[in-house]
């Protein structure tokens, strides 16, 4: 935004990434990942298109692990998290994550692994893109 509360193209392209670890992720899994995020066209160029990527557009990246991600509400009326990596194994691929990214230009700049954080975020879009790794992984074979 410029002083007059007007938007302006020159506003930042940037993605917030809530970031989920599964038991069965391993450090591949963090690299294709960051490799997808850091190369998904899904930024608005200068005619508002869905041409750019968060690198492409010199954006930076708010990376926040996200174990709730992982909730299965399938039983009952409480969650479970089961379906989540333990913490450690979560910290560990989390950090591999943001190392990734990192490797490829990127600004990443991280919420604390495992606190309890509030996140305000104002959605331009609003877009909200989910990414599963399984998939992701299976359409690189």
């Amino acid at each position: 935004m410029d002083g007059s509360g007007e938007e302006s193209s020159a506003e930042a392209k940037n993605l917030l990434l809530f970031v989920g670890v599964g038991p069965e992720d391993d450090g591949k899994v963090a690299e294709a990942m960051a490799t997808k995020v850091a190369n998904l066209r899904i930024l608005g160029d200068d005619e508002g298109k869905m041409n750019l990527s968060v690198m492409a557009a010199g954006g930076q990246v708010l990376a926040v692990s996200q174990f709730t991600l992982y909730g299965d509400c399938k039983k009952g009326r409480r969650p479970t998290f089961i379906g989540a990596a333990p913490p450690e194994q979560g910290r560990e691929l989390f950090d591999h994550f943001v190392v990734a990214l990192e490797s490829l230009g990127l600004t990443v700049a991280t919420g604390e692994f495992g606190a309890m954080m509030d996140v305000q975020l104002v959605n331009a879009g609003p877009v909200t893109i989910w990414l599963d790794s399984v998939e992701i992984l299976a359409s690189r074979s």
